[in-house]
């Protein structure tokens, strides 16, 4: 059965998704039988599109490569524009909405309606948006189980490295009592460099200059980012209905390269650290600078890489490293979650 798709958002991520589509199209049917199409496309800017037998990715891709919206797109019997993103979720034929359109980290916004349109019109989701699964979780989940369907989100911790799925099936049986993780590639972009010498100030500015930091980088520079992904990993590795708030955040503006110099003299370097630690029936999250030995298997980690390490009581430390962002990286992440769907496995 062809899995239908709405996307809401076709920049970066969205583009990355339909070009892995229309890449692997044929072996993902062959190879997995997962057949998808995206029926409809609705962007803020861009405009949108609607054709209940599908839309032609190719066109797609190629009327926003060459104008920025789908204005271009080929007219065709069947086919319908102007839909906003509720009309979109409600009125298409879609299974599975994929959110990914620019969202209010601070109030999870517009994706947690979108999410709640989605729900009640029984249809699954699939994100990358940190914003509603941090802030708004435990009342999603509940009113996607009580519409039957499905909700993924792996792309919102380290984009499609599998920082949530593998704890939930590669490691189930074990008991997790602590997580630690290196979940913001900016932040440790900047310390490689200051480690390389360069003051905090030039390395950002490097930062930005490579896209790796917004032109306002305070998300990234004072634990934000990385405090929504901790809250994740709370609520969904170690089940606890923990909040935003809760999560003690501290950045690494503050570091010089006196304190980068002190680190070394002691075999340390410093990483920008996410946590959450079992202490008894509770879990204590915390987001914030630390000095930590070379031999700690996240100190050898650099660049713009993430990386996470679980405490388990039956398989050890397991430590995961790779790309936390990127446009294919991304795509991935909403990929699997739909094939894990498809499953009936999500």
């Amino acid at each position: 059965m062809t899995h239908k798709i709405a996307l809401l958002g076709f920049g970066v991520v969205g583009q990355g998704f339909a070009e892995i589509l229309e890449e692997k199209g044929e072996l993902l049917r062959s190879g997995l039988g997962f057949d998808a199409k995206i029926v409809a496309i609705s962007d803020f800017v861009k405009g949108s599109l609607y054709h209940p037998e599908g839309l032609d990715i190719a066109k797609a891709l190629q009327a926003v490569k060459e104008t920025g919206k789908l204005d271009c797109y080929p007219e065709s019997p069947g086919l319908v524009r102007g839909w906003d993103s509720f009309q979109t979720i409600r009125e298409s034929n879609a299974d599975t909405v994929v959110e990914i359109t620019f969202t209010d980290v601070k109030t999870g916004q517009p994706a947690i309606n979108h999410c709640k349109a989605a729900f009640e019109s029984r249809k699954n989701v699939v994100m990358s948006n940190k914003g509603p699964v941090s802030l708004a979780y435990q009342e999603l989940i509940g009113l996607a189980r009580k519409n039957h369907v499905r909700w993924g989100f792996e792309g919102t911790v380290m984009s499609g490295t599998p920082a949530l799925r593998m704890p939930l099936v590669a490691l189930a049986g074990n008991n997790i009592t602590e997580i630690r993780g290196i979940l913001n590639g900016t932040t440790n972009y900047i310390l490689t460099k200051m480690e390389e010498g360069l003051s905090y100030e030039a390395a950002l500015a490097e930062a930005q200059t490579l896209g790796y930091a917004e032109a306002d980088p305070t998300s990234d520079v004072e634990g934000y980012d990385a405090q929504y992904k901790a809250t994740i990993l709370a609520n969904i590795v170690m089940n606890v209905p923990m909040k935003r708030k809760e999560v003690e955040c501290e950045g690494i503006s503050h570091l010089t390269l006196q304190d980068i110099q002190w680190a070394k003299s002691e075999g340390k370097k410093w990483k920008l650290i996410a946590k959450c630690i079992k202490d008894g029936d509770k879990v204590i999250a915390k987001v914030g600078p630390e000095a930590i030995p070379i031999t700690d298997p996240l100190a050898g980690v650099s660049g713009a890489q993430n990386a996470i390490t679980y405490d388990c009581d039956l398989a050890g430390p397991i430590t995961l490293i790779g790309a936390g962002a990127g446009r294919k990286e991304t795509g991935f992440s909403i990929l699997i979650d739909l094939i894990n769907i498809s499953r009936g496995q999500l």
